[in-house]
C-alpha cells in the first residue's frame, strides 16, 4: 500500500502549496500576509488571490473524501496493487491540475479535473463496496 500512502501525503501537501502561492497575491493586494488574521485577509482577496484561496479550500475538501475512500478500501481488504494504486495516482495528478487551472482561471479544465478527481475517489469507494 505504499502508493496509496504517498498519494495521501501528496494530497496533504497540496493545500499548503496553494496557501504558499497566496503570499504574492497577499503582498500585492495588502503589502503582505496578515499573520494575526490570515483567514480574514483571505476572504478579502480578489482575482488570482481569491482563486488561490479557493483552490486551497477545495484541496482540503477533496482530501477528506479521498482519505475516507482509502480508509474504506483498506478496511475492505482491497488489493493495493492495480486499480486502487492507479486511481490514487490519477487522483493526485488531477487534483494538482485542478489547483493550477483554478489559479489560472480556466474553469472548464478546472471542472474537468474536479470531476475526474471525484471520480477516482468514487472508484476507490466502489472497489471497497464490491470487495
Amino acid at each position: 500500500m505504499t502508493t496509496q500512502l504517498w498519494c495521501l501525503l501528496a494530497g496533504v501537501i497540496l493545500p499548503y502549496v496553494w496557501a504558499g502561492l497566496s503570499v504574492p497575491f497577499r503582498t500585492k493586494q495588502f503589502v503582505g500576509p496578515d499573520l494575526k488574521e490570515p483567514r480574514v485577509q483571505a476572504e478579502l482577496l480578489t482575482e488570482g488571490g481569491a482563486r488561490v484561496w479557493g483552490a486551497q479550500a477545495n484541496a482540503w475538501e477533496a482530501l477528506a473524501v479521498f482519505g475516507v475512500a482509502n480508509l474504506m478500501a483498506t478496511m475492505a481488504g482491497v488489493d493495493p496493487v492495480g486499480n486502487w494504486s492507479m486511481a490514487a495516482i490519477v487522483w493526485v495528478a488531477v487534483r494538482f491540475t485542478h489547483g493550477v487551472f483554478y489559479v489560472m482561471d480556466v474553469a472548464p479544465l478546472r471542472i474537468l479535473s474536479f470531476a475526474l478527481g471525484s471520480g477516482m475517489s468514487g472508484w476507490i469507494v466502489t472497489m471497497a463496496i464490491t470487495q
